[in-house]
């Protein structure tokens, strides 16, 4: 028998859920780069759920893309979180022109499992999210497409 190793979820859909620190430092990994719309995130106040339909680097299978010299992937994937009281913004238009970069996502806890949950997007944008517990998760919804660009993304030391 051998361990399972990173790649052999490569051709999988994504679907996580993050409950504590740990599982979310492996959803922002995910999602790192993932780009949206400012048109395209929901909160929904009276089910407590706020929703953001992302076009996801596909990191998973970065390393399988370049030994086999093919074109890097996204798809596109919704970031769902519950038991949302409040949303906040920071530079943020919930305009379609308007492009963001999703660069992390943290939380910061309160009492008794209370807390916020923020995601920073590339530039000075932020939203953070008022949770009652941490309760987020990440589903794939499409194909992998071939990334417009054909690069991984970079970013500068």
């Amino acid at each position: 028998m051998t361990d399972a190793k990173f790649e052999d979820g490569a051709e999988q859909p994504l679907r996580l859920m993050a409950a504590d620190m740990d599982d979310l430092q492996v959803m922002s990994a995910l999602t790192q780069d993932a780009v949206f719309p400012g048109n395209e995130m929901s909160f929904r106040k009276s089910e407590r759920r706020f929703a953001l339909l992302l076009n996801r680097f596909r990191w998973e299978d970065k390393t399988a893309a370049e030994r086999r010299g093919r074109d890097f992937e996204r798809v596109q994937s919704v970031l769902f979180v519950d038991d949302v009281l409040g949303v906040q913004t920071q530079g943020v238009s919930r305009d379609e022109e308007t492009v963001y970069s999703l660069m992390s996502m943290a939380f910061e806890a309160g009492e008794d499992g209370m807390g916020r949950l923020i995601l920073t997007l590339s530039g000075d944008g932020a939203i953070a999210l008022n949770v009652e517990a941490l309760n987020v998760s990440l589903k794939d919804v499409t194909r992998p497409y071939v990334a417009p660009s054909k690069q991984a993304p970079g970013h500068d030391d």
